[in-house]
């Protein structure tokens, strides 16, 4: 069990938990994941690790509220436990000590940066994070991503902040030479399309790309084989051979498709949630 030592709500579905997890914390790295475990017979998700303080013994994780798992874990308070916590798992970041390093961030995939682009800047990189969202208030972490990186770079659909147009506008205007300057590698978490469309955006021009994958995990050992990806026609699995991998091979009309598989199953099991609560509220 891991106990919530800290939680903050940084939009209306998001949340960020502080956890007392000493062991992971001791061993994690930069891009790796965990698996929880909310309840008795729950399903298990992975969720990225955002930060960790290896003397302090903790561990921070951001969660959006998008299925009955993460709404279970989302009413989760301070003081309460996460029943299963296991990591880290997953190969840490790998990415060459040199010049501009661009990370890229959609929605709560904003906070996976914060740990990865402190790594990156204290080892002497230049570092720019570019992050993005429908509309300001949807925009989390600014201030703690500042402080990690050389340049922020805030995007927002409807112009309330920063640049008005989404990420991809944006790298293509670093990429061009504008602002910070064009990237030397680039790093993009966040939902498959976002990263789909960064991807597409440096195919052409000979920047490294790497992405985060998180398909559909069990174990996070590589046994179940729910994570299986294709990386320039090779079965990966994203537990243990990434979760990081080369965008330009990634296989993302397959990824997209298996990340689908369950949409109805996760739509039905969120309306009894739905359901029991009110069930719950009125009695």
């Amino acid at each position: 069990m891991a106990k919530i030592l800290e939680k903050r709500s940084l939009t209306p579905v998001t949340k960020l938990f502080r956890v007392d997890a000493p062991l992971v914390a001791a061993a994690a790295e930069p891009g790796q994941f965990v698996i929880v475990r909310v309840r008795d017979g729950g399903e298990r998700i992975p969720l990225t690790i955002a930060d960790y303080d290896r003397d302090a013994g903790t561990l921070t994780i951001v969660v959006q509220e998008v299925g009955t798992t993460t709404r279970y874990l989302g009413a989760l308070e301070v003081g309460d436990e996460i029943l299963d916590l296991v990591g880290p798992l997953g190969m840490a970041l790998d990415i060459p000590a040199e010049g501009h390093v661009v990370g890229i961030g959609g929605g709560f995939g904003a906070a996976a940066l914060l740990c990865l682009m402190r790594e990156l800047s204290a080892r002497g990189d230049r570092t720019t994070i570019i992050i993005g969202a429908r509309e300001k208030e949807l925009l989390i972490l600014i201030d703690e991503l500042t402080g990690v990186c050389d340049n922020l770079e805030l995007c927002t659909d409807d112009g309330s902040a920063g640049f008005k147009g989404f990420v991809t506008e944006r790298l293509a205007q670093l990429i061009a030479g504008e602002g910070p300057g064009r990237p030397d590698s680039v790093v993009a978490i966040g939902p498959m399309p976002m990263m789909r469309a960064v991807t597409e955006t440096t195919r052409d021009t000979g920047i490294p790309t790497l992405v985060s994958l998180d398909p559909l995990m069990i174990d996070g050992t590589g046994m179940c084989g729910g994570c299986r990806v294709t990386i320039n026609n090779e079965v990966k699995f994203a537990c243990v051979d990434g979760p990081f991998f080369d965008a330009h091979q990634v296989d993302f009309d397959e990824a997209m498709r298996r990340n689908k598989m369950y949409v109805a199953q996760e739509q039905a099991s969120k309306k009894r949630t739905e359901c029991q609560s009110l069930a719950a509220e009125q009695h």
